[in-house]
């Protein structure tokens, strides 16, 4: 063989190890900066009078469905921060790991499992820098309410449960029958395991993540 044509197949060589290298990059590095999440589809008639934007606290009561037609866009990063292995949160857990994989989402899951793992959990989940914190887990409120409001920059959403006094960048999808609020305010007598079925759960991660993705944070959505 001629030192050109050695050269020009030492060239495609080394050209097809880049591709296969490229191409075997894992979707859940996140090591590369992205622009802005944005959302993909608009919020249905319904669910926010946007003439009146809520005030900060506010508790909405969007349609239901009016979410339906909002998705988080191409490369959309989240954290799931989880702790407790009874019914709700495994349900809850569930339903944002089927949300993401309908979405085609990049989710990472940071577990606490003692309490004394929650706020440097919390931590772990923040710095990962994702577009959005998903916790699932009645343990984490008073942690969270104690992390959130020093890292306004970062979202988060809580499902199945809400902070007493959220900051902007906490939003909560609740329900009757899920309303722990923490410790000090603890479980209100309407407070039901029962209802964290399945359909609620998953509407919940749906209409909160299409609220953060609209700008609409910290507020209340309470689904009917």
């Amino acid at each position: 063989m001629s030192p050109r044509l050695r050269t020009v197949g030492t060239l495609a060589a080394v050209a097809a190890i880049a591709v296969l290298a490229g191409g075997c990059s894992s979707p859940d590095d996140w090591s590369r900066p992205q622009a802005a999440p944005s959302p993909v589809g608009a919020l249905g008639a319904g669910f926010v009078d946007r003439s009146a934007p809520p005030a900060p606290e506010a508790t909405i009561t969007p349609s239901p469905g009016s979410w339906d037609a909002v998705h988080p866009s191409p490369g959309y990063r989240v954290v799931l921060l989880t702790t407790g292995d009874d019914p709700p949160t495994r349900t809850l857990v569930a339903a944002v790991t089927e949300w993401a994989k309908e979405e085609h989402v990049s989710l990472k899951t940071v577990t606490a499992t003692k309490p004394d793992q929650f706020v440097p959990r919390i931590s772990e989940a923040i710095d990962l820098a994702p577009d959005l914190v998903i916790s699932a887990g009645d343990d984490l409120i008073d942690p969270l309410a104690l992390v959130t409001a020093n890292h306004l920059g970062q979202q988060f959403l809580v499902v199945g449960a809400e902070l007493a006094e959220p900051t902007e960048n906490v939003t909560a999808a609740d329900w009757a029958g899920a309303s722990f609020r923490g410790e000090g305010l603890g479980m209100s007598s309407t407070y039901d395991p029962s209802s964290f079925t399945p359909e609620r759960t998953a509407a919940a991660v749906r209409a909160g993540v299409a609220s953060v993705l609209n700008g609409l944070t910290g507020i209340v959505i309470w689904l009917h």
